[in-house]
């Protein structure tokens, strides 16, 4: 699993240090305050460990992580990640196992990375990113603009996932929490997400009934995705899934059946990053954490300053949870009236 995560000068974080992480981690804060951001962080060196070495890759680390930024974030030239006004470089140090993954570079690097250090060994497992937009009914599109059009618009997180669901299922047995994971998620859904090939589209199957994706609810494609994933075996016990505002799109009722299907793989050993400015995810995953007596770290943004808490020992003091309680009490008063 990923341990810690120290990041300096990266865009909108002037300094981040997040230590002992957990199975599930929790990024919290307002609009604009940088928890995207900080997810395609630790993504981008999470692939660029996953690609390296891989098959017949020929390229260096560096080489790799460079293009990986440059995709992911869509800058004009990487030095335009290092924080306005920063007088120090960006760095960036992200800690597996306790062995270290880390650079740095300045606002001129263009697509050199000249300082890089990694101690962790090269990754068979993959991690994936599943961003607040839903991607199926977008997957062809996705995949011509990026392989043929060679454009911006869909950065790598919207390119990996979507070459990640072309992959077909795998038939066989599976890890137990996968497959009751899967029979979970077909519970929320109502039916299932299929690829039909000789269309090249996503269909909703709900009984003899096949829906176009594009008439299907957002929320019923999100989950969808996590479900495809488990089926073509694209995540395994080793995976780290990034979640960006797991509550897009859901009810509550489906965001704490969703976070109930993520407690029980991470139980099996996916670890999970999620984003949320909702106060349903943060107090679904703060009951997970007393119940099961598990450590849930979140880091939490309050203007620039980021604060390190844990909902195994409470929840957090921050602007969403004190919104959210003093709603509550204006709501008790007016019906005490």
């Amino acid at each position: 699993m990923i341990n810690q995560i120290k990041l300096d000068n990266f865009g909108p974080l002037s300094k981040i240090n997040w230590p002992a992480l957990g199975r599930i981690n929790l990024v919290i804060g307002g609009n604009g305050s940088g928890k995207t951001f900080l997810l395609k962080a630790i993504y981008s060196s999470l692939r660029a460990l996953e690609d390296y070495k891989r098959g017949n890759e020929q390229r260096s680390a560096s080489e790799i992580l460079a293009d990986k930024l440059y995709w992911t974030y869509q800058a004009e030239k990487i030095g335009d990640l290092v924080s306005k006004g920063a007088d120090a470089p960006l760095s960036s140090t992200l800690s597996i196992d306790k062995k270290d993954f880390s650079y740095s570079f300045g606002r001129d690097t263009s697509k050199q990375i000249s300082s890089l250090e990694n101690h962790i060994p090269p990754r068979g497992s993959n991690s994936v990113f599943l961003p607040a937009k839903e991607v199926l009914s977008l997957h062809q599109v996705i995949l011509k603009s990026r392989e043929q059009d060679k454009a911006f618009g869909f950065d790598d997180t919207y390119f990996d996932l979507a070459k990640a669901l072309r992959i077909s299922p795998s038939m066989g047995k599976n890890f137990k929490e996968f497959a009751q994971s899967r029979k979970q998620l077909e519970k929320i859904l109502g039916g299932v997400v299929e690829y039909d090939e000789d269309s090249g589209r996503w269909l909703f199957v709900k009984g003899r009934h096949r829906f176009p994706i594009g008439v299907t609810a957002e929320g019923i494609k999100k989950i969808a995705i996590l479900d495809t994933l488990l089926g073509n075996r694209y995540l395994d016990t080793n995976s780290v899934v990034l979640i960006d505002e797991p509550e897009s799109a859901l009810h509550p009722t489906a965001i704490s059946q969703l976070l109930d299907i993520v407690a029980m793989l991470a139980e099996r050993g996916i670890q999970f990053f999620m984003a949320s400015h909702s106060y349903f995810v943060v107090k679904k995953l703060f009951l997970i954490a007393q119940e099961r007596d598990w450590s849930i770290p979140v880091i939490s943004a309050n203007g620039n300053d980021w604060a390190c808490d844990d909902l195994k020992s409470g929840m957090p003091d921050n602007p969403i949870i004190a919104e959210s309680i003093r709603l509550y009490r204006q709501e008790v008063e007016l019906a005490l009236k």
